[in-house]
């Protein structure tokens, strides 16, 4: 006798047997075999193939109560990275092209930018002494930028932008480019007891204002990179101001180091998309008991970006080769997705 392998094969045998005992019952039978699938497939984005299988096949073995790899919902943890695991990080990132505008929106006020790199070379739209300049010269544009107001003005400042901002290629808010599949990834393994963490190298006070809306992940569920704060007495009230010295940088190694330090437990699933990514897949995955390791491979020009090993912006280099040899899931974004972004067919 061929037994039931999911829920999915029990509601389509128990709505056959339904259809069968009303004869009088003129729906069709395709449709309604099709509106049972979509009901009980809570990755509907996701085509079918062992990239969805290894997905579903772990949630149901460290959900499945008396069964060897049983995880307690206490423990049932989950990482994932921002830029190019949620949202997409091309042309640059998200948060670059905020410090970009923001430099731009400042200069009046501060005239001297215009011989100064790397403040010259943003307002004058030279991409190449910019990233000459390297990661001092990022960290110079993001303390000019970022600091010099309180938590709440910068939260204020960084709402408003992302409501106005446009993506240069898909003409959308940034908070419309999000991935459909990676968004019924979060709420099914939430719908299973997990708690879902971002742990991206972005600043933590650049994404906390918008995650919980578009992710429903909360600000305290939020790592990231920081600046250095302080507590001050303004005008009789108390405020935490921003100082213009980086405070931890939330990216490769210091990914495991602040899931460590904020989150206290060591994840059973980590999900990403770049070698900033490795550590914290590794540091997820190479311990004892059932553990998941995913990641994003872009590999869809036509409806997003196709981009690995030579990519300035989400390099996936290191972390591919790494992912064979860990046995980490890896998604090809063009076979696997049915769709990339939510407003797509």
């Amino acid at each position: 006798m061929k037994s039931i392998r999911s829920s999915g094969d029990l509601s389509r045998r128990m709505l056959l047997n339904s259809l069968a005992a009303l004869p009088a019952l003129t729906i069709p039978l395709s449709f309604a075999i099709s509106s049972a699938s979509a009901q009980t497939d809570a990755l509907p984005s996701w085509n079918e193939g062992p990239t969805k299988a290894s997905i579903t096949d772990f949630v149901t073995r460290v959900t499945t109560q008396g069964g060897p790899d049983f995880v307690a919902p206490a423990d049932r943890t989950a990482v994932f990275d921002n830029d190019g695991t949620l949202w997409v990080e091309q042309p640059m990132y998200v948060q670059l092209a905020f410090v970009l505008d923001r430099v731009k929106a400042l200069a009046p006020q501060n005239p001297g930018w215009k011989t100064k790199q790397p403040f010259k070379a943003v307002l004058g739209g030279d991409m190449r002494a910019l990233a000459a300049s390297g990661e001092q010269g990022l960290i110079q544009l993001i303390a000019a930028t970022h600091a010099g107001m309180t938590s709440e003005e910068f939260a204020k400042v960084t709402t408003e932008w992302l409501a106005t901002a446009r993506d240069p290629r898909f003409k959308r808010p940034y908070t419309e480019l999000v991935y459909q599949p990676m968004l019924e990834l979060l709420a099914h393994l939430r719908a299973n007891g997990f708690k879902t963490y971002i742990v991206s190298g972005g600043g933590v006070e650049f994404m906390r204002p918008w995650t919980e809306r578009v992710y429903g992940i909360p600000p305290e569920q939020v790592l990231g990179s920081s600046i250095k704060t302080r507590f001050e007495m303004r005008d009789g009230r108390p405020v935490i101001f921003r100082l213009p010295q980086i405070n931890f940088i939330d990216d490769k190694a210091g990914k495991p180091v602040g899931i460590n330090q904020q989150i206290g437990r060591r994840p059973i699933a980590a999900f990403g998309n770049s070698d900033g990514d490795l550590e914290m897949l590794q540091w997820t995955t190479m311990s004892g008991g059932p553990r998941f390791g995913l990641i994003v491979h872009h590999t869809d020009a036509e409806r997003e970006y196709a981009y690995d090993r030579q990519s300035h912006f989400g390099k996936l280099d290191k972390a591919l080769d790494a992912a064979a040899v860990n046995k980490w899931t890896v998604v090809d974004m063009k076979r696997d997705w049915k769709k990339v972004f939510p407003f797509q067919e």
